[in-house]
């Protein structure tokens, strides 16, 4: 299953050198190149400056070597300058030599690559961290009456509004600040998969109502997943909700041999006996409640469900995986 990424980051612009920009593409290519367990990810190609001057057409011959031959998904970033012209509602990836009447890359040209490339390529993902960027959803040439569709399999997310500026601090892009956060884990599911849906939730509720406004549009019918990192819960302990919970709103019972601690409950349960097979169930009980999907019964913490002898059951979010175990979903 291929997978490719080409990741750009442009900081040496003559009249308006950016200083944070290169730092990004670099640590987007590291993160995305490997799942968190050090397992392959994308094949990444990166392209920053001054190591490479990123010229119109050297970003237009890597842009069109990236959707030239088939893969199950591709990535396409971009930090560095945006710039929008309001007379021919034209928008455009600024290159190391760009300037008036040649700025770079046009958005509409990234974006009918993309469209062409279905379903030679699956799944495309474009990222970009520039001004003026959220004007790639907002093409003229893509219908006036519709201006925002795209192919199947598309995905966009950017770091600002169409008429939005970006912002650097601590050599790096707020946006890609955030996202950097999203594929180290922040945005990760219960399984570990880092989606671009989650991420754009990660921007947004970090962001807030009151910042530069990330865009995210997409038009997929099928999983995309940017990165893997551990999971929140162990996928055999996911598979095993259905033996806890025969049905979705079963009680499990607990009592005091499903608690290990013995210097903790009251002395009058003390002399109890443990017992170790309802300990290693608590444990994979406990660990499901951390992550939501397991609430005690009429108690405020496991631990006194247990020694109190009440009980636990499944959220609604704790029966969606209960429903993907018994539906054979839960795979690596």
């Amino acid at each position: 299953m291929r997978r490719r990424a080409l990741v750009i980051g442009i900081n040496d612009y003559r009249d308006q050198p950016l200083a944070g920009c290169s730092n990004d593409a670099r640590a987007v290519a590291e993160l995305l190149s490997y799942n968190a367990d050090g397992g392959p990810n994308f094949e990444t190609r990166l392209l920053v400056s001054p190591e490479t001057d990123v010229t119109r057409v050297v970003l237009m011959d890597a842009v069109e070597a990236l959707f030239t031959s088939d893969a199950e998904t591709v990535v396409f970033y971009f930090a560095g300058h945006g710039i929008l012209n309001p007379e021919t509602n034209s928008g455009f990836l600024v290159t190391t030599d760009g300037n008036r009447g040649a700025w770079g890359l046009n958005l509409a040209d990234l974006v009918n690559l993309a469209n062409k490339a279905y379903p030679r390529i699956q799944s495309t993902v474009i990222i970009l961290d520039s001004c003026h960027s959220g004007h790639i959803g907002e093409l003229a040439d893509l219908g006036a009456q519709n201006p925002t569709v795209i192919s199947n399999g598309v995905t966009i997310l950017t770091a600002s509004e169409r008429d939005g500026a970006t912002k650097e601090a601590m050599g790096h892009g707020l946006f890609t600040t955030i996202f950097l956060d999203g594929l180290r884990g922040g945005s990760a599911d219960i399984r570990g998969n880092i989606t671009p849906a989650s991420i754009y939730s990660h921007v947004d509720q970090t962001l807030g109502a009151w910042k530069n406004r990330p865009v995210y549009k997409a038009n997929v019918q099928t999983f995309i997943t940017l990165r893997k990192v551990k999971p929140k819960v162990p996928l055999e302990v996911l598979r095993r909700l259905p033996t806890y919970f025969a049905q979705p709103d079963d009680v499990f019972p607990l009592d005091p041999s499903y608690e290990r601690d013995r210097f903790s409950i009251p002395e009058h349960l003390r002399h109890l006996p443990r017992n170790a097979a309802h300990e290693e169930v608590f444990a994979e009980l406990q660990m499901c409640n951390r992550q939501g999907l397991v609430e005690p019964v009429d108690e405020i913490h496991m631990f006194y469900a247990a020694i109190n002898s009440t009980g636990c059951r499944l959220t609604a979010i704790g029966k969606h995986y209960r429903e993907l175990a018994l539906k054979n979903r839960i795979t690596d």
